[in-house]
C-alpha cells in the first residue's frame, strides 16, 4: 500500500474568483461599455434613416456599411496594437468615432444620402478594437489557464449583454426622444468605456515581448489554411446575426409592435449570455474542434423554427435557442485561432476573426433589408447563413486541430512564459 497521499484536486474555478482577480472587473466593465455602441449603432442608424424619410432598405444599407467598415478596419488596428501598444490605438479611435456619430444627425439633412453614407463609413472605420485588445490581455492578467478559460467564457457570454441592453436602449431612446439622442448616448458610452480600458495599467503597459515581435516579423504569413477556413465559416455566423436584426425590425412593423425590434435581438442575446455562463462552468473532455462543430450544428437547428413564421411570443422564445450556442461557437473559434497563430500577432489574428463575423453580419443585414417585403425569405436567412458556416467547418475539420497544437482532451495549450497568448 502506498503511503503517499493522492494529490488534492484543483480547487474549482468560479466566476467570483475570476472577477476578484486584479483589473478583471475593470477591464470587462470598460470593454462592455466601450463596445455597447456595437449593439446600439446599427439599430440607431437604421431608425435614424427611416425616421428622416429614408426607406428601410436604405437604412439597412447604412447599418450594413457601419458594420462592414468597422470590421474591415479591425486587422489594421490589431496590427498597430501589436506594434505600438493598445492605448495609442484605442484613444484616438474612440475620440473620432464619438465625434462622427454626433455629427451624423447634423450633417445628414444637408448633405443627403451621400454624406450620410460617408459619415457612417468613417465612424465604422474608427470603432475602437476593444474586443481583440481584451483577448490579448488575458494571459498577462490571468496567468492561470483555468482562470483564463472561465474568463474567456465570461467575456464571450457577456457580449450578449451588448445586444440585450443595446437594442432595448436604442428603442427606448428613439421612442421617448428620437434616434439622434440615441446616437449621442452611443458616442458618450463608447468614449467613456474606451477610456476606462485604455487607462487601466495592463492595457496601458501592454505590448508583445521582443521574442514574440521577432517571431511575428519572421513569420511568412499569418493565416494557415485551417485559419482561413475558420474565418470563412464565421462569415456565415455573422450573416445569421445580421439577418436576424433586420428580421426583428420587419416583425415589429408587421405586428405593429415597435419594441419587438429590440426585444427579439435581446432574447437572442439573453440565450447567448446564459449559454456562456453554462459553458464556462464545465470542464470539457471533447476537443475544441468537436465542440465548435457540435455547437455550429445546434446553432443551425435553432434557427429552423423561424421558417414557420411564428407570432411575436413564439418568435421571442424560439430566437433564444440559437443564442445559447453562439457563445460556444465564438469561444471555440478564439481558442482555435490562438492555436494556429504565430506569437506576436495575436491581436491581428483576433481582429481578422472579428472582421469575418462583421463582414458576414453586414452582408446579412444588407440582404435582409433588400428582402424585407418577403417574410419567408427574411425568416430563412439566419438558417441559410448558419448552414454555410457548418458546411465550411465540416470541410475544415482536419485542419482546425493539428496534432501538437490543440490538446486532444480539450485543454487549451499554455503559451511559453512571457508571450501574450490566450489559451
Amino acid at each position: 500500500m502506498s503511503l503517499t497521499a493522492p494529490p488534492a484536486p484543483a480547487p474549482r474555478i468560479t466566476y467570483g474568483a475570476v472577477l476578484g482577480s486584479p483589473y478583471v472587473a475593470r477591464l470587462l466593465g470598460g470593454t462592455l461599455a466601450g463596445r455597447l455602441p456595437n449593439g446600439m449603432a446599427p439599430v440607431a442608424i437604421l431608425l435614424w434613416a427611416t425616421t428622416n424619410g429614408g426607406s428601410i432598405a436604405f437604412g439597412g444599407l447604412l447599418s450594413a456599411l457601419y458594420g462592414l467598415s468597422s470590421a474591415l478596419a479591425q486587422p489594421v488596428k490589431g496590427r498597430l496594437m501589436d506594434r505600438h501598444g493598445q492605448a495609442a490605438v484605442h484613444l484616438p479611435a474612440a475620440l473620432l468615432n464619438a465625434a462622427l456619430l454626433v455629427t451624423l444627425p447634423l450633417a445628414g439633412p444637408y448633405g443627403g444620402p451621400g454624406l450620410a453614407a460617408a459619415i457612417v463609413v468613417a465612424s465604422g472605420l474608427t470603432t475602437p478594437s476593444l474586443e481583440a485588445g481584451l483577448r490579448a490581455l488575458w494571459p498577462s492578467v490571468l496567468p492561470d489557464h483555468r482562470l483564463r478559460h472561465a474568463a474567456l467564457a465570461l467575456d464571450t457570454g457577456t457580449q450578449g449583454l451588448l445586444y440585450i441592453v443595446g437594442p432595448l436602449l436604442v428603442a427606448a431612446l428613439a421612442s421617448a426622444y428620437n434616434p439622434s439622442v440615441a446616437l449621442a448616448v452611443i458616442a458618450a458610452l463608447g468614449l467613456t468605456g474606451t477610456a476606462v480600458v485604455a487607462f487601466t495599467p495592463p492595457s496601458r503597459r501592454w505590448c508583445p515581448t521582443p521574442s514574440a515581435q521577432a517571431q511575428a516579423r519572421t513569420a511568412a504569413r499569418l493565416a494557415s489554411p485551417g485559419l482561413i477556413l475558420l474565418f470563412v465559416s464565421l462569415t456565415g455566423i455573422g450573416f445569421a446575426i445580421g439577418a436576424m436584426n433586420v428580421w426583428a425590425i420587419t416583425m415589429a412593423g408587421h405586428h405593429g409592435q415597435e419594441l419587438l425590434s429590440g426585444i427579439l435581438p435581446a432574447a437572442f442575446s439573453t440565450g447567448s449570455f446564459l449559454g456562456g455562463l453554462l459553458y464556462g462552468r464545465r470542464r470539457w473532455s471533447s476537443t475544441t474542434t468537436d465542440r465548435l462543430i457540435g455547437a455550429g450544428t445546434l446553432f443551425l437547428a435553432g434557427w429552423l423554427p423561424l421558417v414557420a413564421l411564428p407570432g411575436p411570443y413564439a418568435a421571442t422564445a424560439a430566437v433564444a435557442l440559437p443564442g445559447v450556442f453562439l457563445t460556444v461557437v465564438i469561444a471555440c473559434a478564439y481558442v482555435t485561432t490562438d492555436s494556429l497563430t504565430p506569437a506576436g500577432r495575436t491581436s491581428e489574428a483576433y481582429a481578422w476573426l472579428i472582421l469575418s463575423i462583421g463582414a458576414g453580419q453586414s452582408a446579412g443585414t444588407a440582404l435582409a433589408g433588400h428582402l424585407a417585403e418577403q417574410p419567408l425569405a427574411t425568416a430563412a436567412l439566419p438558417a441559410a447563413g448558419s448552414a454555410f458556416a457548418l458546411v465550411v467547418l465540416l470541410t475544415a475539420r482536419r485542419r482546425l486541430g493539428p496534432a501538437g497544437r490543440l490538446n486532444r482532451r480539450g485543454r487549451h495549450r499554455r503559451p511559453p512564459e512571457g508571450q501574450h497568448k490566450t489559451f
